[in-house]
């Protein structure tokens, strides 16, 4: 049977090895984009770790979903926000670059434009 260790042991051990690890409050999104896609993870844990002057971003737990390419609204949800918004699909357009790509997003602030 392994003995568990003590975060606090843990801690001192790496840092005798050089180890350097800080960790991140109060995160609420972590945001992965490459060419093809983006990662999005919710409520993670995100922790800061430094080994022999190298960073690595250690980021855990949350919910993740994957989504088409990054920032890449289509014509088509374009067209969505601005029938759902009551605007024009150029608004609609600029709107969701705005929101980042979340339709819903997008139709509640130009929903709120709209009434002031």
């Amino acid at each position: 049977m392994q003995r568990r260790i003590n975060p606090r042991e843990a801690n001192r051990m790496m840092q005798r090895m050089g180890m350097q690890v800080k960790q991140v409050d109060d995160v609420t999104r972590v945001i992965i984009e490459s060419a093809s896609k983006r990662i999005v993870i919710d409520a993670p844990e995100v922790a800061i770790v430094t080994v022999q002057g190298q960073t690595v971003y250690q980021v855990g737990g949350g919910t993740a979903r994957e989504e088409g390419p990054a920032g890449a609204s289509t014509q088509e949800d374009a067209n969505l926000v601005a029938s759902q918004a009551g605007v024009s699909v150029d608004e609609a357009a600029k709107a969701l670059q705005q929101s980042g790509g979340d339709l819903a997003q997008a139709i509640i602030v130009l929903k709120q434009k709209k009434t002031s």
